[in-house]
């Protein structure tokens, strides 16, 4: 930017946040209950342009005036509008001004942002009072602390006392695990029970697809009406485990993603097409549908996560005692056994050893398809609690092709390269 031109930007941006964020108070407050308007919102922020101007002792001493003066504004309004939020904003206004002398365009963004947070007042109150749950709260407050204070805490490096074992990526894992459990429960809170079960199929399989399944398949025996729709929550759980181990993949070993990505398109090209079919049954008893699977109310498991986490560990542990007793060959055994428990703990346990460069590329890859299988066995086994072969039956025929396409697809991996 020419330099002759950034003070009279300046300028204009503290006098342009300055009369944004008063319109917006302005309009928003009646007259007698206002302890400032428009423009004592676009003098404060000038005030706040020519402070900075002058010297640090200026700017000071104007942010105290200024204080003061809201101080003295909310005592005499605070009888109509106890709230504080027309002070905070004379005193973001100021600032805002002395901003604008230095960087006008951030100013003026943080401008348009509060005038967002203002107008918004209704919809937040709203979202914080009867739309958030405690439940929801404590969980979102657990997350936070699981990213901001635990994560950096943790050292970034394979521990030799933990059998190499890197803790910051294991609880990277299990915090994505958590997010996107959340990101689930969030989208279905949005779009509203009326989606059935399944939507709850879909979101409920980011927790656990087995788990959910075995859910699903109990509620279809005991309903029978709710056959067809409990079917498609099942199939779209299914579309849930090949999307987390898509997202899992790239995460701890994107150089392998690439020859995984065939088979992983084929296997949600199969795992959609059975869900898309299943929704549009569904549909044709949506008059008979009784109410979605419950999630419990919570956004997330954390005991769920913590427990992908040590499965996860103790399977890398296991697969690496195994590889360096057996070779690879102990590897696919090791994780083929532990994807009847969990699919994803046992295929990223294969896809850290691949990015520790301990197992090469092809064995990685069969491991983690050999993962899937097992698992989908364990699908099957599961959705046998409806004792009703057509549950079981179109289940099966689904993570039957869908198996069969990841390993298609891993097949066809060095071809569509031009590999080995």
């Amino acid at each position: 930017m020419d330099p002759s031109l950034h003070e009279p930007l300046g300028w204009v941006a503290a006098l342009a946040a300055g009369l944004l964020i008063g319109i917006e108070r302005e309009r928003s407050q009646p007259d007698e209950q206002s302890s400032a308007g428009m423009r004592s919102f676009a003098l404060a922020a000038l005030a706040g342009a020519v402070a900075e101007r002058l010297g640090a002792l200026a700017l000071a001493a104007a942010l105290l005036g200024v204080a003061a003066l809201a101080v003295a504004g909310y005592w005499r309004c605070s009888a109509n509008d106890p709230g504080l939020t027309t002070e905070l904003a004379l005193l973001l206004s100021l600032l805002l001004g002395a901003l604008a002398m230095h960087q006008p365009a951030l100013a003026s963004a943080l401008a348009v942002l509060s005038v967002l947070l203002l107008v918004a007042k209704a919809r937040l109150h709203g979202f914080a009072r009867r739309v958030l749950s405690e439940q929801e709260l404590q969980h979102a407050l657990l997350l936070a602390a699981a990213v901001l204070v635990v994560l950096p805490l943790l050292p970034d490096r394979g521990l030799s006392w933990l059998g190499g074992l890197n803790p910051h990526l294991l609880w990277t894992l299990a915090v994505l695990l958590m997010l996107m459990q959340s990101l689930g429960h969030v989208a279905l809170r949005w779009l509203g029970p009326e989606r059935g079960l399944a939507l709850s199929g879909l979101f409920g399989g980011l927790v656990s697809s087995t788990a959910t399944i075995a859910a699903l398949a109990q509620r279809a025996g005991r309903q029978r009406e709710a056959f067809a729709p409990a079917l498609a929550g099942a199939l779209w759980s299914n579309v849930a485990t090949v999307a987390e181990l898509a997202v899992m993949a790239a995460v701890v070993s994107p150089a392998l993603l690439g020859r995984l990505a065939p088979g992983l398109l084929l296997a949600a090209a199969v795992t959609v097409g059975a869900a898309w079919w299943g929704s549009r049954q569904a549909r044709r008893h949506a008059g008979e549908a009784s109410r979605p699977l419950s999630l419990a109310g919570q956004p997330f498991s954390a005991r769920g996560a913590l427990v992908f986490a040590g499965v996860l560990g103790l399977v890398l542990f296991v697969a690496d005692l195994a590889r360096r007793r057996f070779g690879g060959g102990g590897v696919l055994v090791a994780t083929t056994l532990a994807g009847f428990a969990d699919a994803h703990a046992s295929a990223v346990s294969a896809l850290q050893l691949h990015a520790a460069g301990m197992l090469p590329a092809p064995l990685a890859a069969a491991c983690v398809a050999a993962a899937f299988s097992s698992n989908c066995v364990s699908k099957v086994l599961a959705s046998a609690t409806a004792r009703s072969w057509r549950f079981s039956a179109w289940l099966a025929a689904t993570l039957l092709a869908s198996a069969g396409g990841l390993w298609i697809g891993l097949a066809l991996a060095p071809w569509l390269s031009g590999g080995p």
